[in-house]
Order: structure tokens, then sequence, then C-alpha cells
């Protein structure tokens, strides 16, 4: 019994051993993920619930006859609307029944009742959903195996991104989850970036931003003072040049 004991222990000495090996060769100790559009697929997830709404509500019943036209509409309503958001010209529960709102009166529906009741079932069955972009999980796995620690850094709210987490797998790769809620500010703002270093106990120089949004994440973490990673999914032209720029998740193997 003794010596299994010993073997374990000898066991433990070397896998600590071999994890801070690990961290002394590589650059950057924390690394800061966003959540929706760049782990997350926000717009399959999105589309999959309206799509189950547009049905279970009978939309096509109300005079919404095109899918596609409703699911587009909301998805600019949303942009616009979290824009407003983030820079503090409405509050949270205008946002999500708001692009509700805004999407049916585009059809000539002025349902007040049932622009909520769709923003209710909506905010209940997207986190639900777990299209990931691919080798979002794989490379989180990578990440953690060459010694990093990963936090999540999101707009996103606090108890709609922990069910985005949890439903998709994605929780466990993450030692701290950093909200708008939590911190009470927004990306691309400082103070959101401050209050992660502060709960990380990060210093700058050893983290990197990891997100889809140039005006946000990477401005963000320009203006926080530290490297990014963006994640160009669309293959747009940046408006900033940030620190590193990949394509597809499985590139990031290339930085780290």
């Amino acid at each position: 019994m003794r010596r299994i004991v010993d073997c374990r222990f000898i066991d433990r000495l070397r896998y600590k051993s071999k994890i801070c090996n690990l961290q002394s060769e590589i650059k950057y100790h924390h690394l800061f993920f966003d959540l929706d559009h760049t782990l997350w697929d926000f717009e399959s997830n999105a589309k999959a619930t309206l799509k189950e709404l547009y049905t279970a509500l009978q939309l096509a019943q109300k005079g919404i006859n095109e899918f596609d036209l409703f699911h587009k509409n909301y998805l600019a309503h949303n942009e616009m609307l979290w824009e407003r958001y983030r820079n503090g010209f409405i509050r949270q529960d205008e946002l999500r029944v708001k692009r509700m709102w805004l999407t049916l009166l585009d059809f000539k529906i002025a349902d007040e009742g049932l622009a909520k009741e769709l923003s209710a079932q909506f905010l209940d069955l997207l986190p639900t959903r777990t299209i990931l972009f691919p080798h979002a999980t794989e490379i989180l796995q990578y990440l953690i195996d060459k010694g990093y620690t990963l936090h999540l850094l999101t707009n996103g709210f606090e108890k709609t991104q922990h069910s985005k987490l949890i439903y998709s797998g994605l929780k466990p790769f993450f030692t701290e989850i950093i909200t708008s809620e939590s911190s009470n500010s927004l990306k691309p703002s400082r103070e959101i970036f401050e209050f992660a270093f502060e709960r990380c106990c990060a210093l700058k120089d050893e983290c990197i931003m990891i997100g889809d949004n140039v005006d946000v994440d990477i401005v963000g973490a320009i203006n926080a003072g530290i490297d990014q990673v963006y994640v160009n999914h669309l293959g747009i032209e940046p408006s900033v040049k940030p620190t590193y720029m990949v394509h597809s998740l499985k590139e990031l193997e290339e930085i780290f």
C-alpha cells in the first residue's frame, strides 16, 4: 500500500513539473475567449431556435410567410440593439423584447404580447442549443494540454451565458467566467478588462484576448493594453490591425 501511494505521489510531482515547464516556455498564461460568434455559433443556434418558435407560435398564419426573411430581420435588429445596449442607450430587458417587437413590425404585426412571448421562449430555448464552430472543443483541450489557463470574457447575460456553456459542454475548459453583468461593464470598455485581470490575478503581459468582433474584442483589448487574436470566421478585412488574425479556430495552434 505504501509503495502505491509513493508511486502516485511521484506521478503527481512529475505532472506538476511538466506543467511548470510548459508554462515557463509560453508567452501568454491567461487566454481570454469571447463566446458568441467565436466559439458558440450564435447565428446557427439563433436560427434553429427561431425556426422552432416560428412553427410553435404559428407565425406563418399571423402573416410572416417567409421564415428566412424573418430570421434575417431579427439578426439585423439584434445587432443594432446590442450596439445601443453596449453604448448605454437601452436596458437589458428593453433589448430582449424590442428585437422581437421590431422584427414583428417589419411584417406589420403590432402585437406586444406576441413579442414578449417570443422573447421569453427564445431566451429559454436558445441557451440549450449546442452548435459550436468547428474545432472549438478540440482547440480548447489543446490549449489546456499546452499549459494555458483559459477564461471567458463575454458581454452576454450571466444566466444565459452559463447555460450555453453547460449545454454545449464548454464550461469545464474555463477557470473564470467574466460576464458584463458580473463586472458591471461591457467590452470594449477598459473596466471589464481590468475587472478580469484582477479576478484572474493576471498581469497584462501574460494575457491575450481571442474574439470575433473587431470593435468590441480587438479594440477593447488594445485599449486595455493586451495582445489580441482576431478570429475572422467571415473573412472581413479588419479596420484595425490585431496582433494576430486567424480564419478558423484550428489555426490557433499556429500561434500557441
